[in-house]
């Protein structure tokens, strides 16, 4: 095969400014933030080098702190749970639609909505029955009066009403994904199976699932990394609110920088969910690595 040979020198001309951009964009602000939570401030006045007095204050003596973390972590879980989902949906689009963009398009709509579209759009849904809540008129109509709450400002089930929204907005984008990686299979591979009599969920066993196996990756990834950084939705439908029984903590990381002025605190919180982040990406390539030798 032959090999185009070019020197060094020429491939670091074309890479360099991307690297340059990428590094002043992603690394620069990274370090900004980690050195603003050494610091006391309050992101317009003077400012005074604390070390890690914030991370202390964050770890041992924050009540909201741990909670956050403990709901962006169930934030991050519940998000897998369309994963399977989606790809079932794409597996049957798959095989019992002859034309099936216009499903998958259907799918995907909730996800270019804007957030503060869908997030208006769910809470008045949630909202109370003499308000015109949907939800509470529907189990009204059903008989299940009791059933009714008010969904966004009960403690005890606002952080559960948020999950469904993200899974109602995210699903069609997950379906998209496993769809294309299901179309990426070669049509010969099935035809084989169903020669050696594999066909139907047994073909999808044994060929299908697989075969995805790295989409399912990329889609867990994106929807778990997603989950731990969730902050638009939460602060257009509950603002962390009732007494931060929502707050994640990316919302009490904006909170505490823009409300509370305690910017340092903040890139403390900030810095804390960069390495949440790339902790949660490591272990899902760590537990994919074996599961993805076996299958390629």
């Amino acid at each position: 095969m032959n090999v185009l040979k070019v020197p060094g020198r020429t491939i670091a001309v074309f890479i360099l400014p991307c690297l340059l951009i990428y590094v002043g964009l992603v690394f620069v602000p990274i370090l900004v933030s980690f050195y603003s939570s050494l610091l006391d401030w309050n992101g317009i006045g003077a400012s005074k080098f604390i070390g890690f007095d914030n991370y202390v204050q964050m770890f041992t003596a924050d009540p909201v702190f741990w909670p956050a973390v403990k709901r962006t972590l169930m934030f991050a879980v519940f998000s897998m749970v369309e994963i399977p989902v989606a790809l079932f949906v794409a597996i049957l689009l798959n095989r019992y639609i002859r034309k099936p963009n216009f499903l998958v398009s259907s799918y995907f709509l909730p996800v270019i909505l804007s957030v503060v579209i869908v997030g208006q759009l769910w809470k008045t849904i949630y909202n109370p029955a003499s308000l015109g809540g949907m939800l509470n008129q529907v189990l009204m109509a059903v008989g299940l009066e009791s059933w009714t709450k008010a969904w966004l400002t009960d403690p005890s089930v606002a952080m559960y009403a948020l999950y469904i929204v993200a899974l109602w907005q995210y699903l069609g984008y997950h379906v998209l994904i496993q769809f294309t990686g299901i179309q990426n299979i070669p049509s010969e591979v099935y035809e084989a199976a169903k020669i050696d009599g594999a066909e139907g969920f047994t073909a999808d066993r044994y060929i299908t699932l697989p075969m995805v196996v790295p989409i399912f990756k990329i889609s867990i990834v994106l929807a778990f990394i997603g989950s731990l950084q969730a902050f638009d939705m939460i602060m257009v439908m509950t603002g962390g609110g009732p007494a931060h029984a929502t707050d994640v903590i990316a919302t009490l990381m904006y909170n505490m920088s823009f409300l509370s002025m305690k910017y340092g605190y903040g890139s403390a919180l900030a810095s804390f969910l960069v390495v949440l982040c790339l902790i949660a990406t490591v272990i899902i390539n760590f537990l994919f690595k074996k599961l993805e030798a076996r299958y390629t």
